[in-house]
């Protein structure tokens, strides 16, 4: 097994059981996936543990790849089946919290009880853009913006924000084409749907990350000014997983 040995081949020797494969599989694509999940879900703790569960999963379904299309293309498929999964048991303890919320604030109500408003549950993956600290509570992305005179904030935070508050579709066909330097074909592959569709996406999250970032930069960061570099279309980031996100990039072929 040498570095000249290509993913295909690796992969087909982790089906036959090979799992020193696995680990050269990992060793190159590790990096990769935990930035794919990192912009996702902005934890870094929660990224790693996704990218364990990513190689979990290819050696339960190695019997499953079949050598056709790219490697990469399986793998991010995988990765994207993850963070779906991910996201929607983070709606449903959302929703489970919220009630908790609600059936308290009935029994203050009712009772003419106080209850300290730190004793609600807390969690990380706030569906309104908010980034949750242990001890500190909540801190919206308007608050973060409002502080940019004091350095607070910078274009990756508010890029950064900016994607949060966009719906998983969008963000996910947004990384995978501005970033991780997929084509609208592969990408089609990975999220099972149509070539058409995820240009839809692609199209529309770039409006929306547009009117977001600029909403934020009013509410408080209009000094800061988006990085020049782009990926243009119909081109591949040279180092896939590391190039920007620009609010104004065309449609990629």
């Amino acid at each position: 097994m040498t570095d000249r040995t290509s993913d295909k081949e690796l992969m087909m020797q982790v089906r036959n059981g090979d799992l020193d494969a696995l680990g050269v599989l990992f060793e190159r694509y590790h990096h990769r996936l935990f930035g794919f999940f990192y912009r996702l879900t902005l934890q870094r703790d929660v990224s790693a543990d996704l990218v364990q569960d990513v190689f979990e999963r290819i050696l339960r379904y190695r019997s499953s790849y079949t050598g056709d299309g790219e490697f990469s293309t399986w793998l991010f498929r995988i990765a994207r089946n993850r963070h779906s999964d991910y996201h929607r048991q983070m709606e449903k303890e959302s929703s489970v919290v919220t009630q908790i919320s609600a059936a308290k604030t009935g029994d203050a109500s009712s009772g003419n009880t106080n209850h300290d408003v730190t004793d609600r549950p807390r969690h990380d993956a706030m569906a309104d853009g908010s980034v949750t600290y242990a001890a500190a509570g909540p801190v919206h992305a308007d608050k973060l913006a409002s502080r940019a005179d004091e350095g607070a904030i910078d274009n990756r935070l508010l890029l950064d924000q900016a994607l949060r508050r966009l719906d998983p579709e969008k963000k996910q066909a947004l990384i995978l084409s501005r970033v991780e330097g997929f084509l609208y074909r592969e990408i089609a592959e990975i999220t099972g749907c149509t070539e058409g569709a995820v240009k839809v996406r692609v199209f529309r999250g770039l409006q929306e990350l547009r009117r977001v970032m600029d909403g934020l930069q009013r509410d408080g960061a209009k000094r800061i000014q988006p990085k020049t570099g782009r990926i243009h279309p119909g081109t591949k980031p040279s180092q896939p997983g590391t190039g920007p996100i620009q609010p104004d990039d065309g449609p990629r072929a």
